[in-house]
């Protein structure tokens, strides 16, 4: 995770998170030394909560392959 500090996001603003999230999906913000916030790519969070609400598919390549095919064969 990388780490800002309040300062430097008060300094530079968003483009220090853009700069953080560039390379990690995660970035700190600390205040006077302590890790207070994270801040976190919406796509990562609503993945997260996808998993969590049991809105995805845990499976082999072979039976993910085979419903994509099933999908596809649904198609007009």
């Amino acid at each position: 995770m990388q780490i800002l500090s309040a300062n430097e996001l008060k300094t530079a603003g968003v483009s220090a998170i853009t700069r953080a999230l560039e390379h990690e999906r995660e970035a700190g913000v600390t205040v006077r030394g302590r890790l207070r916030y994270v801040v976190l790519e919406l796509a990562l969070q609503e993945t997260r909560a996808d998993v969590a609400a049991g809105r995805c598919v845990q499976e082999s390549v072979d039976d993910h392959l085979a419903r994509l095919d099933a999908l596809a064969a649904e198609r007009p």
